[in-house]
């Protein structure tokens, strides 16, 4: 058994460990420079993502009733884990304008990819029906948060008055959130979807976070990761450690067991999302910063993972 879960953490996240390291490589050969990195990430945000997550949610599962109450609780527990690390930020974080890239590296999980892999490896069909509607909550939250506390810790660290406005701008006009919305209404209005379109989306969708891992592993800088700051190190910790021990400890304490608690605990425990890069990139922050917060939480994911599930397993809770 403890192989077995050692063996699935090992599948899932090696891969895109490998592809960071990949994008090192590249970035030392000379085949991505800051000019390639630059304009990869603004397709990638402004194009690829928007589109996996559009036919992600479009083309996924129906949400049931069966599954409301573990997307409400995703949903909370989100914005619980967003709200502690802002008031965490404060007293850790010294630098006003890495205190968004540091909440976002802490709470921002990759509930998309890496997260319905594990919940399809773990649970099956199971898994990823009862993940679809939390994913689609999560997603959204995700997305909506960064924007709010990248918006607030960039332009804070530069003088500027936060407005609402400003904040409400960031949000209705970021392409993951027009993409994840429009991809809800398209799966509730129930139309078809037609094959050449459907084609079209894969093939766009499947270059998406490849290539933003490619961009985060040549934007890495192992020797700045663990500054004097330790803003990396603190937020990896709390992506792949603290956040998913609250969220799980939190589950079973509201009755959460078997495949609920264990999708529960896998969605929670994944990286540091790829678009997390990309956003920060995008909006003028610390791209370095967040790309090395990706790679300790890729790396660090792949124990939390295996020992949790472990864990929970042996309980017998799971």
């Amino acid at each position: 058994m403890f192989w077995q879960t050692w063996s699935f953490a090992f599948g899932v996240t090696v891969p895109n460990l490998l592809i960071l390291l990949l994008g090192m490589l590249l970035r030392r050969t000379g085949l991505m420079d800051d000019s390639f990195n630059e304009k990869a990430s603004r397709l990638v945000f402004n194009i690829a993502l928007p589109c996996l997550l559009f036919f992600s949610v479009a083309q996924g599962h129906d949400s049931s009733g069966s599954n409301l109450p573990l997307a409400i609780y995703g949903g909370v527990a989100t914005v619980v884990a967003f709200l502690l690390l802002e008031l965490v930020a404060l007293k850790l974080v010294k630098n006003p304008r890495e205190r968004g890239i540091f909440v976002q590296g802490g709470f921002r999980a990759n509930t998309g990819i890496a997260g319905l892999a594990y919940a399809s490896l773990a649970f099956g069909r199971e898994g990823v029906a009862l993940g679809s509607m939390y994913l689609a909550v999560t997603v959204i939250l995700f997305n909506v948060l960064s924007v709010i506390t990248l918006t607030r810790s960039l332009q804070g660290g530069q003088g500027k008055g936060i407005g609402i406005q400003s904040i409400l701008r960031g949000i209705v006009t970021n392409p993951l959130i027009l993409g994840l919305v429009s991809g809800l209404a398209f799966q509730y209005s129930h139309l078809p979807m037609p094959n050449t379109i459907a084609s079209t989306g894969s093939f766009i969708s499947g270059m998406a976070l490849p290539l933003a891992m490619l961009c985060a592993g040549a934007s890495l800088d192992w020797r700045a990761m663990f500054r004097s700051s330790g803003v990396a190190a603190w937020s990896s910790a709390s992506r792949v450690v603290f956040v998913p021990a609250l969220m799980t400890f939190g589950a079973w304490a509201l009755g959460f067991r078997g495949v609920p608690l264990g999708v529960i605990f896998l969605f929670s425990c994944t990286p540091t999302a790829a678009g997390s890069y990309v956003m920060t990139r995008a909006m003028g922050g610390n791209a370095t910063l967040a790309a090395n917060i990706i790679a300790v939480t890729t790396l660090g994911s792949f124990l939390t993972t295996a020992l949790g599930l472990y864990l929970l397993r042996t309980l017998g809770v799971v």
